[in-house]
């Protein structure tokens, strides 16, 4: 165990260090918010691929091997196909427009009430996806080495605050890289086939584990539905994702690297589910099956190696939380800010730390009181799809949109997702298909029977 320590504190100063030399690079908000708008594809793919693939999609999706089989990869396919969506349908638009948010698209369709009100939602959302990988952190360093939760949520999670705030977009990439290669190296090449073999091979996963575990849709169709109507839509408006599509050199390096890091995304989610089978066979009756990943991890793995692909966990977890801190940062400052007077200016790069910092002590706060990692990203998925997917569709492609219904969308959207969330569950189908549905009405009413004089008639 010692040696697995010295492993991952040595992670731990290389993130530090990374770290601090994107400080260096971000001198100015551009710098800080979007890392000049200059990656190219080696970069860029490593950071999208990062950014998706946290603490759902890792400790999630193994859980979900564990419990169901193989059809648990679905959750990273689900974002993946998304990223490969985004990628080759919106990337070449987002890119000519220059901005910093989501949430600025709205404004430039219809007002900066619209703009405003979207980025409530849009917060809550970023807030709760780096809070989701914060608590995978502090699940992963509980459960390995020993440390009160809270402890290891404040250790983990800090370390994803103090480099996120001190060099910004240049920072996350920097890290993002070393993390997209520790996790390939650590899950794939090196859980995945260490954690088979040790449960006895295929053919006795085979053997040992009932035939459900090896159907593509043993989950559900329901569940399989679901998950594509909340993270393959919500990759489409999500904050923490179009802000490394404005990191792109070019359209052409959004274009190929994004569709090859989607790619990458759902075979990332086919070891892990597979991670989780290998669990199941070897450890049949955890406790906690939210443990499955950090129990395998415990049972299959030597010293030094152990270390390694805690380090690879840590680095999937570390990336989308910080990814979430940045978008939730950059949508308070860049959106929300101004409402109180707070001034915009270019080179102020002062005040996005200032935002990182506090947020970042808003995640650490919510990670606290949080259990379950893929309820917590369901929460946020539920708010963002079903309060912003259909105003900004219709931003883009209806004509008589006005703002008044889109705010009005928005309202009922959300109100609606978060009402069944309450009443149903947060694991619940309905939250999604009756927002989708209430804000889709709502929105379609609104804009025709608003006067043709209130509906926008500038094209993004």
């Amino acid at each position: 165990m010692a040696l697995d320590l010295f492993v991952v504190l040595l992670y731990v100063a290389a993130m530090l260090a990374l770290g601090w030399y994107g400080m260096r690079c971000a001198k100015t908000r551009e710098d800080y918010l979007v890392a000049g708008r200059n990656l190219g594809p080696g970069f860029y793919l490593g950071t999208m691929a990062a950014t998706v693939l946290g603490g759902a999609s890792t400790i999630g999706t193994v859980r979900l091997g564990y419990v169901y089989g193989i059809s648990g990869f679905w959750l990273c396919a689900a974002l993946g196909l998304g990223i490969v969506g985004i990628s080759l349908l919106l990337a070449k638009p987002l890119l000519k427009l220059k901005i910093y948010t989501v949430t600025q698209v709205l404004e430039r369709r219809y007002n900066p009430t619209a703009r405003h009100a979207s980025a409530v939602i849009m917060l809550v959302y970023a807030l709760m996806i780096a809070a989701t990988s914060t608590i995978a952190i502090g699940t992963v360093m509980q459960v390995l080495f020993g440390m009160p939760f809270w402890v290891a949520i404040l250790v983990g999670g800090g370390i994803v605050v103090a480099y996120s705030t001190i060099g910004g977009m240049w920072s996350l990439t920097l890290t993002d890289i070393v993390q997209f290669l520790i996790m390939t190296v650590g899950l794939v090449f090196i859980l995945m086939p260490l954690s088979i073999s040790d449960a006895g091979g295929w053919d006795a996963l085979v053997a040992t584990l009932p035939a459900s575990y090896f159907s593509f849709t043993s989950i559900g169709w329901d569940t399989i539905v679901t998950y594509f109507l909340i993270y393959f839509l919500g990759i489409f408006i999500g904050q923490d994702i179009w802000q490394r599509v404005f990191t792109a050199r070019s359209e052409r390096v959004a274009r190929i690297a994004g569709t090859t890091a989607g790619l990458y995304c759902v075979l990332y989610g086919l070891a892990a589910a597979l991670i989780g089978m290998a669990a199941k066979v070897l450890l049949p009756e955890l406790d906690n099956v939210n443990n499955a990943f950090a129990s395998i991890v415990q049972h299959s793995l030597p010293d030094g190696v152990r270390g390694l692909v805690i380090a690879a966990a840590l680095a999937a977890l570390m990336s989308t939380a910080s990814a979430g801190l940045l978008a939730a940062s950059t949508t308070a400052a860049q959106d929300l800010w101004p409402l109180f007077g707070g001034r915009d200016e270019d080179g102020d790069v002062h005040k996005n730390r200032v935002f990182t910092l506090l947020l970042g002590v808003v995640v650490l706060a919510i990670a606290l009181v949080v259990s379950d990692v893929i309820s917590a990203l369901t929460l946020a998925y539920n708010l963002l799809v079903g309060g912003m997917l259909v105003p900004l569709l219709g931003a883009i492609y209806f004509k008589r949109a006005s703002t008044f219904a889109a705010t009005l969308s928005m309202l009922c959207g959300s109100l609606t997702a978060a009402l069944f969330m309450f009443l149903d569950g947060l694991d619940a189908n309905t939250p999604i298909y009756y927002s989708l549905a209430v804000g889709t009405a709502t929105f379609f009413v609104a804009s025709l029977l608003s006067p043709r004089s209130a509906a926008v008639s500038h094209a993004l």
